[in-house]
């Protein structure tokens, strides 16, 4: 395999970080993005010596730090390389031994300077969501996810909204009950009523604003789903705004600055609530879409909008709270709207619901959803049975 010759590593000479840990970083956040791959062969120390005009001592020492941290592998004439993947239960054990001795390492250190196993577990989670984000590779098709979900009582299709505080309650579940085979797609609110409406989803997760009423969710289920019983469990109340960059240069206050041209939108996929929500307020402000630079620029998550904002790619986007902290970003909180999860009442009493709502239900996830930051949890957990009528 060829040596890894691009890949970019930028030294800050101006830091009080030495230079060898500026190249281990940097190696290790291009892994985690998936720029170097398992089994690559990075440059031979004099080669990234050279292109970084750095001493290959300096080289040398990153590389050993990286062989120390189980990284990379180096062999006497057979260069470095990023560690392989391998089925080898000997190296598994020790890979997945030093992984729980770093992880413990860090619990320690969190927990001993008083922070609670609910913020240390609801900002491990925040980050990590970020992370995959990063190197989201495409999101395998709806049909795909479906495959398989009606042979196996455990088994459950989520189709819902982009949604933190939902990624966490997959995540406990996964954790509580590792038997329940969970399929969360990320296929936006419209297109979570309309797997239900098709009976290819178990679950959908919405947050829909009707203009006539001013009320969420209610109205949509009564015009999509007509004469069906449903469940909606309350997930949560969560703050949606303006995400703009740290310190908010282009002093954005408001929807009313979207017809500015001199500011770039990061829009949402269509069928999501966000773009819904969005369409709603251009419509009041008789802002034409086709005005809105960006407007057709769409990403899936409310961390993507946060991650584009970040990299100057768009000066504003619509999201969540919590995407903008995860990103350190500055937020406009415009409104706040209501999570529910739609559950047909059929499936109600399956075990795999059943396993959802005690998580729900309970004060721990309660806790960690406050911990998250942009949720109001006052009303999570409490259940209503609704009945659409026939329309």
């Amino acid at each position: 395999m060829q040596a890894k010759q691009v890949f970019e590593i930028a030294l800050d000479r101006d830091t009080r970080a030495p230079l060898f840990e500026q190249i281990a970083e940097q190696v290790k956040q291009a892994i985690a993005k998936k720029l170097l791959q398992p089994g690559d062969q990075l440059p031979t120390v004099r080669q990234l010596a050279q292109s970084l005009a750095v001493n290959p001592g300096t080289v040398a020492r990153a590389y050993s730090l990286l062989e120390q941290d189980k990284i990379v592998v180096s062999h006497s004439g057979g260069g470095t390389k990023i560690v392989s993947q391998s089925d080898d239960p000997a190296i598994l054990n020790r890979r997945q031994n030093y992984l729980s001795n770093m992880v413990n390492n860090h619990i320690l250190e969190v927990l001993s300077l008083g922070y609670e196993p609910q913020e240390l577990e609801a900002t491990f989670s925040i980050n990590l969501s970020r992370w995959q984000e990063e190197r989201r590779e495409e999101t395998p098709t709806v049909e795909a996810g479906r495959q398989g979900a009606g042979k196996s009582p455990n088994a459950i299709v989520i189709e819902a909204s982009d949604d933190l505080a939902l990624d966490l309650l997959v995540s406990k579940l996964r954790i509580k009950a590792p038997e329940i085979k969970v399929k969360l797609n990320h296929s936006g609110s419209l297109g979570g009523l309309i797997a239900l409406q098709k009976g290819r989803a178990d679950i959908a997760g919405i947050h829909l604003l009707d203009a006539e009423t001013g009320e969420y969710n209610y109205p949509y289920l009564k015009h999509l789903l007509p004469g069906q019983e449903m469940v909606v469990v309350h997930l949560a109340y969560r703050i949606q705004g303006l995400i703009v960059a740290k310190n908010n240069p282009k002093q954005i206050k408001s929807f009313d600055d979207l017809r500015r041209q001199d500011l770039t939108l990061i829009n949402r996929q269509r069928g999501s609530g966000t773009r819904v929500l969005l369409d709603l307020e251009l419509g009041k402000l008789r802002i034409e879409s086709s005005k809105v630079n960006g407007y057709l620029h769409e990403v899936d998550t409310h961390l993507a909008v946060a991650m584009s904002v970040s990299r100057g790619e768009a000066d504003v986007g619509l999201g969540i709270q919590t995407a903008a902290n995860s990103d350190k970003l500055d937020f406009i909180p415009l409104l706040k709207e209501r999570y529910d999860l739609v559950i047909p009442i059929k499936k109600y009493k399956s075990k795999s619901i059943t396993e959802i709502i005690k998580i729900i239900t309970s004060k721990d996830f309660e806790k960690l959803i406050s911990n998250i930051g942009g949720y109001d949890t006052s009303q999570t957990g409490s259940i209503s049975f609704f009945s659409s009528g026939i329309s």
